[in-house]
């Protein structure tokens, strides 16, 4: 081809024009905020601080000294930091915190034990009834703990269970096990069955096929019910006041309520047991939140 046919074909401009490439807008100009997306993060912040201020203030009075839980002023003259040693010292908060982690675990290990294959049954086979199984299962999650305290006192009472570790972790797991079974189920019921069917036909068993396929895509599924297991079994107050009658034997939360006295009340040792019980459930919620979202959200978008 000759050069002049090549001008030929080229683009003509009009003269004295130069062609230049759309300039780009600046990250500036992209970042730039909106009066309405302002308003909006101010709100949040607002909002934010109002719900950490209480949290805040736990904090301040588990560091007053015992001589100014009194003071009207919002910040202490001296932090008292070995408020946080004596209420180890002084109670027996390291037993209850001892209790707590095993009745939390060993709880969260039995509702899992239960609800996967449970879930797992309800989400792929259809047999007759199924409705109604997940209805009942809905009904029980209605039963509060507190209407049923005096027949479950009364029943291990007779099997000589009462003060033990094992009786906290089966009703814990009794009154979570509903939550564990709706959530997985949704969510192994949005996992498409033709991954396990291609899994089974390259020579994987249906069990082998829900340990390698259908549980890694469940997998926020499963730490959404872990970790709201976890929780519901860390927090638990009243079984705990009712079924443990030794001290040595409650939860972390009917320990630190043995601050309240009938004349006085420890403060600073009952705020200061209050933070040693929110740290760890806080920190294990900063490290799975995202999965724990994806989880709650299964099944909302088709």
């Amino acid at each position: 081809m000759s050069r002049q046919t090549l001008d030929a074909a080229a683009p003509r401009t009009a003269p004295g024009r130069r062609r230049s490439a759309t300039p780009s807008p600046s990250p500036r100009a992209r970042r730039t905020l909106r009066p309405r997306t302002l308003v909006i993060t101010a709100v949040a912040w607002l909002l934010a601080a109002v719900f950490l201020l209480p949290y805040a203030q736990m904090v301040i009075t588990a560091l007053r000294p015992a001589d100014e839980l009194r003071d009207n002023t919002y910040l202490p003259e001296h932090f008292a930091w070995s408020n946080f040693v004596d209420v180890w010292r002084e109670s027996s908060l390291g037993g209850n915190l001892r209790v707590t982690l095993l009745v939390a675990t060993g709880s969260t290990l039995l509702v899992l034990l239960v609800a996967l294959p449970a879930a797992y049954y309800t989400a792929r086979m259809k047999f007759r009834g199924r409705k109604l199984f997940l209805l009942l299962v809905l009904v029980t999650q209605m039963f509060q703990p507190t209407s049923l305290l005096v027949g479950l006192y009364r029943e291990f009472y007779q099997l000589d269970m009462l003060n033990s570790v094992w009786t906290l972790m089966l009703c814990n797991a009794a009154f979570n096990l509903a939550f564990a079974i709706w959530i997985l189920t949704a969510y192994i019921g949005s996992i498409p069955v033709a991954l396990e069917e291609a899994a089974m036909i390259d020579g994987l068993s249906r069990f082998r096929a829900l340990l390698r396929v259908t549980l890694p895509l469940a997998l926020p599924g499963v730490v959404t019910a872990v970790i709201f297991t976890f929780i519901a079994a860390w927090n638990e107050f009243v079984m705990g006041l009712t079924l443990s009658t030794v001290p040595a034997s409650r939860p972390l939360t009917v320990g630190i309520n043995g601050f309240i006295g009938n004349y006085t009340v420890q403060w600073n040792f009952l705020f200061a047991g209050s933070v040693v019980a929110i740290v760890p459930v806080v920190v294990l919620f900063a490290f799975i939140e995202r999965q724990v979202v994806s989880g709650l959200t299964a099944g909302s978008v088709k």
